[in-house]
C-alpha cells in the first residue's frame, strides 16, 4: 500500500530551483513522510530513489543521510532513466510483496540544473577531453536515436499529424493550470524555501499558450518534423516521495486508505521507436489481469516526454486521447527524468485517494530511453 506521497513543485531548469541540490529537494519530503509514520525513522526498512542525470555513487543513501535518516536505514539508487522513479516504487512495493520488509520510502529526484557535465576521457596524450550529452542505450548496429529524433520517428510512423500535437499540449497546459486554480496540487506538493524565497507552485505551465503560438514554433529535432519546443517537455528540477507499507503495517500506523499495488509489467521495442515501449508493457499488464480492461481504470497517467509518442500508444491500445492525464502531465507541469514516474503514481494517489476516495483503477505508463516500456496499475481503495 502507498499510504503517503507527496512532491516537491517543478522547477524549470536553470530557473527557480537551479540552486537546490539533489538531496536538498529531497529532504523536506523526509520530513513529510516521518511525520506521518509512527515511529518515524526506526520503522524504515529502506530508501530506494530513482535518479537518471547524477554523478552516480548512490543519492539514495546521501540523501537519506542528509535528511536525519539513521545510519542504520540503508538506502539503493536505481536507473531505470525516465522509468526510474516509477521502478523505485515498483522494486518497494516487491519487496512488500515478498516479505523482505513492510516499510520503505520510494521515490525519484532530479536536478537537469546540476547534472554533471558527462567528459569522454582521452585515449592518448595528444586527444581532448570531449563533452558528450548522454549515457549510449542501445548499440549503432541497432540504432540509439537522440530522444527528439526517436519522438519524429514515431510520428512518421504512425501518422501523428502536427496539429494534433499541438492540441494535446495545449491540453495539457490548460488541464494543469485548471488544475492548479481548484487546489488538486496542494496536499501533495511540498513548499520549499530558496534563497529565502517560497517556491510552492510548479514552474513551467503556461497561461499564455495558444494553438496559434504552439504553430508559430519551429521544428527542433528535423528541418522537415513536427516535433517543437511546445508539443514536447521541457528541463526540469524536482522529486517525489512516497511511504509504501504491507496492508498489516499500514492499519497499524492508523492508516485508513492508500493506494493498492496490483501489479507491474516492463517491456522493450526497437530503441528507433522508444515511445512506443508502453503499448507491450501495458498489453502484458493487462493479460496478467483477468477481467480487468482498459474501460475499467478511472486515472491514467501517462508520460508526456513527447506528444507524439503519448498519442501513438494510446492509439495503439485503444485509449480515448481526452482520458489520460485529466490535470496535466509532463508537457505541461514538467519532466524531471529520474523523479517523473514517482510524481505520476503522487499524481494517481491524490486523484484517486485523496481528492476522490476512490476505490477505482489507476494506471501509470512511461516510454524510456533504448527502447523500453513501463506500466504499473494501482487501486484506490479503504483499508
Amino acid at each position: 500500500m502507498i499510504v503517503v506521497a507527496c512532491r516537491t513543485p517543478i522547477g524549470r531548469a536553470y530557473g527557480s530551483l537551479a540552486s537546490v541540490s539533489p538531496e536538498a529537494l529531497l529532504a523536506p519530503l523526509f520530513d513529510r513522510l516521518i511525520a506521518a509514520l509512527p515511529g518515524g525513522f526506526t520503522a524504515i526498512d529502506e530508501v530506494i530513489i530513482g535518479n537518471a542525470t547524477g554523478g552516480g555513487g548512490n543519492i539514495a543513501r546521501l540523501a537519506a543521510l542528509a535528511a536525519g535518516v539513521p545510519l542504520t536505514v540503508p538506502a539503493v539508487t536505481v536507473d531505470r532513466q525516465c522509468g526510474s522513479g516509477l521502478e523505485a516504487v515498483i522494486n518497494a512495493c516487491r519487496l512488500v510483496q515478498a516479505r523482505a520488509g513492510e516499510c520503505y520510502l520510494a521515490g525519484g529526484v532530479e536536478s537537469v540544473s546540476n547534472a554533471p557535465w558527462r567528459v569522454e576521457k582521452p585515449t592518448t596524450l595528444k586527444q581532448m577531453p570531449r563533452f558528450y550529452p548522454r549515457a549510449r542505450f542501445s548499440p549503432d548496429e541497432i540504432g540509439d536515436p537522440e530522444m527528439g529524433i526517436a519522438a519524429e520517428n514515431v510520428a512518421r510512423q504512425c501518422g501523428i499529424s502536427r496539429e494534433r500535437q499541438d492540441s494535446f499540449a495545449l491540453r495539457s497546459h490548460q488541464r494543469a493550470l485548471a488544475a492548479a486554480q481548484q487546489g488538486a496540487f496542494l496536499e501533495e506538493i511540498v513548499a520549499l524555501d530558496v534563497n529565502h524565497q517560497r517556491v510552492e507552485n510548479d514552474e513551467c505551465p503556461r497561461p499564455d499558450t495558444s494553438l496559434a503560438r504552439l504553430a508559430a514554433l519551429p521544428p527542433v529535432f528535423a528541418a522537415d518534423g513536427s516535433v517543437t519546443a511546445g508539443n514536447c517537455c521541457p528541463l526540469n528540477d524536482g522529486a517525489a516521495l512516497l511511504l509504501v507499507m504491507s496492508r498489516r503495517r499500514a492499519r497499524e500506523c492508523g492508516f485508513t486508505q492508500g493506494l493498492l499495488f496490483a501489479d507491474a509489467c516492463s517491456a522493450g521495442v526497437d530503441p528507433n521507436l522508444l515511445g512506443l515501449g508502453p503499448v507491450p508493457a501495458t498489453q502484458k499488464l493487462l493479460r496478467r489481469q483477468p477481467g480487468l480492461t482498459l474501460d475499467r481504470v478511472e486515472a491514467i497517467e501517462f508520460n508526456e516526454a513527447f506528444a507524439a509518442q503519448v498519442l501513438a500508444s494510446v492509439d495503439a491500445l485503444g485509449i480515448d486521447e481526452h482520458r489520460i492525464n485529466p490535470q496535466g502531465g509532463a508537457i505541461a507541469l514538467g519532466h524531471p527524468y529520474g523523479a517523473s514516474g514517482a510524481i505520476m503514481v503522487t499524481r494517481l494517489f491524490s486523484q484517486l485517494v485523496s481528492q476522490r476516495q476512490s476505490e477505482g483503477y489507476g494506471l501509470a505508463m512511461l516510454g524510456i530511453a533504448g527502447g523500453l516500456g513501463l506500466s504499473a496499475l494501482f487501486k484506490g481503495m479503504r483499508l
